[in-house]
């Protein structure tokens, strides 16, 4: 991807007003996103194509920030989704051609300066830098944004669960927590 320095810099400057510090992982996340874009030829994902573009995340870092930050695309718009595996990694979706590219971190030495370390991220070829993979997203009715698919209540907590992400556990419509014997909130009055 032929990025001139002044559009890389303008895409890290919003970036890290969006974030609020410039660091590596905001370096990463705007390359990431914009080597993305290219790939999937969606040119203006936050103009004309904004419906054409899901994305899916797998760290929860700066880079998600700085992801957002290009594309526009946001969990709360269901144009984001955020698979935490850890992973300095993003897979940009095109809805309309079904073309997905999956763009990954390659591991390589890291500089103790800071400074020096986010010179090299913004300089180094996109080769040198990601691992970039084409393939399939599979997704079902209750992944693509706009209004939710269906909405039912748990049996055991009584809240609601859009979009299909209940869980049928022996005659009965359950929520994940619910399904799974716990999640990571545990109520005060449920403390020993």
């Amino acid at each position: 991807m032929n990025l001139q320095p002044a559009e890389l810099a303008g895409h890290l400057s919003e970036a890290e007003a969006f974030h609020g510090h410039m660091c590596g992982g905001i370096v990463l996340g705007v390359r990431m996103a914009l080597l993305g874009l290219a790939r999937t030829g969606i040119r203006d994902p936050k103009g004309r194509d904004r419906k054409r573009l899901l994305v899916f995340v797998e760290i929860d870092r700066c880079a998600t920030d700085a992801i957002t930050s290009v594309t526009g695309c946001r969990p709360g718009k269901r144009t984001m989704k955020i698979k935490d595996y850890g992973k300095m990694a993003a897979t940009f979706l095109d809805l309309e051609t079904g073309k997905a590219v999956r763009v990954s971190a390659k591991d390589r030495p890291r500089l103790e300066d800071p400074g020096a370390e986010m010179k090299v991220l913004r300089e180094l070829p996109d080769e040198e830098l990601f691992l970039v993979q084409e393939g399939q997203v599979r997704l079902g009715p209750g992944d693509l944004p706009g209004r939710p698919v269906r909405s039912v209540l748990c049996a055991r907590c009584g809240e609601s669960v859009l979009d299909m992400r209940d869980v049928p556990v022996d005659g009965r419509i359950l929520c994940r927590p619910c399904a799974e014997g716990g999640d990571y909130f545990v109520p005060a009055e449920a403390r020993p």
